[in-house]
């Protein structure tokens, strides 16, 4: 029964697999084929990037002999 029980569960998380890597390839089957041709995409979206500044750190604390001493 355990067999059973066994078999079921890896046929099913086998064919979830499936399921899954049909959906993968149906959404993005040509960009991965054209990857693999060497050829650039059809169209291709480009999103702006907008770059923040850094903010200013405050200067390190140095410390002091009497601070090193106590470490």
């Amino acid at each position: 029964m355990i067999a059973a029980l066994g078999t079921l569960v890896f046929l099913s998380t086998l064919w979830l697999v499936v399921v899954a890597g049909a959906a993968l390839l149906e959404e993005s089957g040509a960009k991965i084929a054209a990857a693999l041709k060497g050829k650039p995409v059809g169209r291709q979206l480009f999103v702006p990037v907008r770059v923040r500044a850094r903010s200013r750190s405050e200067r390190p604390m140095r410390a002091t002999p009497r601070w090193r001493a106590a470490a």
